[in-house]
């Protein structure tokens, strides 16, 4: 009797562990899409050469516009001219490891030139976590070796640039990512980090997200919006995410595109402390669902200029390991920009280093704790919250050109 209630228990215990975490199969039909996703390409471009405008033009071209123009009663575009926009950069590495700021600075000068005249506000922002980086201490946004063909020109250099005539500011949430704190509409006002009471029982992470006071007084929640203390109320559809993530290799996940860009969203310290930790669930879809309960991105704007290619060797990316391929990519959908990108920019250029085994790599590797396998989890998460997303190659269109400044 003992030895049955006991094979009851550990049954029971299984069935709980592995069928509530993954209650759906991890095969889903990868072909089921109900839109196909765009992905728009610009091949020959160094980021401070015309490439973005380029891209924005491709993209227009393509049926994307990239500004938001007012037609009569309808709107049609992702950036519109009175917008509050956060560029998603990665701040937890230097040199090659970092978002090009080459980059960052031409998708700047491109909003404030919205042909409505842009009087909204940009904020430059990431979160290193406060951990690992060059210095072991997380990130930084006026770093010596920049990703940029001029190496001194660090993030809050650019964002001085354009501060003079706009609204642009960096926001380090290193700085509050230790910080738990409660939204504008129950009366907190504070900077610092909302955390989720209950861990996601399919990923297992416990989604968080910042809100804060911007340089020029404006009260950001990365879900809710932007605040208005005179009406008491969120104005949510005028924060728009750009996710600009660097293409590299990763020693745990394989690769770092744009949904493990968005780890540089939640506070690892608190949900690590709290149980639920955010980097441990990238291996469950856990991006997906931070990115599915939080603000998915209006774009993710892909940096492949310079990128690591050696197999398990990022996220840290030094000058002497990055191979330059002078490529920017960008779509609405960031699983299919991840997809495309690892199969024909990552391992192309992995190859070509001479390296064989690319396993870690491909996004068509489903195996347990693979970059297929947590990028599909991810995707079934954003699914499951009415996003179109796909892996499937036959429902993406990809539309290219060269540079041509």
């Amino acid at each position: 009797l003992g030895a049955g209630i006991f094979l009851v228990i550990l049954i029971t215990g299984a069935w709980y562990f592995f069928g509530a975490r993954n209650p759906e199969p991890l095969t889903e039909d990868v072909s089921f899409s109900n839109v196909t996703s765009d992905i728009f390409v610009i091949n020959g471009t160094t980021g401070n050469d015309g490439g973005v405008y380029q891209l924005l033009k491709l993209m227009e071209h393509k049926g994307t516009p990239f500004y938001a123009i007012r037609n009569g009663t309808s709107v049609t575009g992702l950036i519109a001219k009175d917008d509050f926009v956060i560029i998603k950069v990665n701040s937890q590495w230097d040199e090659r490891g970092g978002t090009n700021t080459d980059l960052v600075r031409a998708l700047i000068q491109a909003i404030v030139d919205h042909p409505d005249g842009f009087t909204g506000e940009i904020i430059i922002a990431d979160n290193g976590q406060t951990q690992h980086g060059p210095t072991g201490t997380g990130g930084n946004m006026s770093y010596i070796k920049n990703n940029a063909e001029d190496r001194s020109q660090s993030m809050t250099r650019i964002a001085s640039l354009f501060s003079g005539e706009h609204h642009v500011s960096t926001f380090l949430w290193d700085t509050i990512t230790t910080r738990r704190v409660q939204e504008y509409a129950d009366g907190d006002m504070d900077d610092g980090y909302i955390v989720n009471e209950t861990i996601n029982p399919r990923t297992g992470i416990r989604v968080s997200y910042p809100k804060f006071r911007t340089e020029y007084g404006t009260f950001v929640s990365f879900k809710e919006g932007i605040w208005n203390s005179e009406n008491g109320a969120y104005e949510g559809d005028r924060l728009k995410i750009i996710n600009v993530p660097v293409l590299k290799s990763h020693g745990n996940y394989g690769v770092s595109a744009a949904m493990k860009h968005y780890m540089g969203v939640p506070s690892d310290k608190l949900t690590r402390q709290m149980g639920g930790r955010a980097h441990s669930s990238v291996d469950e879809g856990g991006m997906g669902t931070e990115m599915a309960e939080t603000r998915f991105p209006a774009i993710s704007i892909l940096d492949a200029i310079w990128i690591n290619a050696i197999p398990d060797n990022g996220p840290r990316t030094s000058d002497d390991e990055a191979t330059r391929t002078n490529i920017i990519a960008a779509s609405t959908d960031p699983v299919a920009l991840d997809f495309w990108a690892a199969q024909n920019i990552l391992m192309p250029a992995a190859k070509s280093l001479g390296y064989t085994d690319l396993s870690s790599m491909d996004p068509e590797n489903n195996s347990r704790g693979k970059f297929g396998n947590w990028l599909r989890l991810s995707m079934m998460e954003l699914r499951r919250s009415g996003y179109n997303v796909t892996m499937d190659r036959n429902a993406m269109n990809v539309y290219s050109a060269d540079n041509n400044p």
